[in-house]
């Protein structure tokens, strides 16, 4: 027969994922929360060729979005520009 592994260790390894969720639930709180400045994103109020804001994944309308702070218009572009599917 194969030895078996004790409960003991499964146990303090469900005890540790369950006490460190809250924890990684926050981190990723806090990250999603910080969003990039206009400056940073080199947000422009013109489209990029084809691209815009309104043609975003990250686009919010009526005028925000999930990465840059501030009012973003639809037809600005951003280097955080991600092509809807």
């Amino acid at each position: 027969m194969a030895k078996q592994r004790p409960a003991r260790s499964r146990r303090a390894f469900v005890g540790a994922a369950i006490a460190g969720l809250p924890a990684a639930l926050l981190l990723r709180r806090a990250a999603a929360s910080d969003k990039m400045t206009k400056p940073q994103a080199e947000y422009q109020d013109t489209p990029n060729g084809i691209y815009s804001c309104g043609l975003c994944t990250l686009f919010v309308a009526p005028d925000g979005c999930k990465v840059v702070d501030g009012v973003i218009g639809k037809d600005g572009w951003c280097k955080a520009f991600a092509a809807v599917d």
